[in-house]
């Protein structure tokens, strides 16, 4: 080992950033936790791998839902509401 090594261009966290996934925090109802763990611990499986793929198939839904007619449809409530 070197007496001294140099670190001026060092960065601080891991030395390989994993990629595609984020760490965060959030706040969840005490019973979607609870019933997202039960289900994991039934099923042998991760409970956050059970949360994000909920979430994931919630987008792909949400995003089949969204056409222009229903863009229209919500422009025209809006503008009622104002008018």
């Amino acid at each position: 080992m070197k007496k001294e090594y140099d670190f001026t261009k060092g960065r601080r966290g891991p030395v390989v950033r994993p990629r595609g996934k984020t760490r965060i925090t959030i706040h969840l109802d005490d019973a979607v936790l609870e019933a997202f763990r039960e289900r994991a611990d039934a099923e042998g499986r991760g409970y956050q791998t059970m949360i994000n793929e909920a979430l994931r198939a919630h987008l792909s839904q949400a995003a089949d839902r969204v056409n222009a007619a229903t863009i229209r449809r919500i422009v025209r409530e809006e503008l009622r509401k104002t008018g």
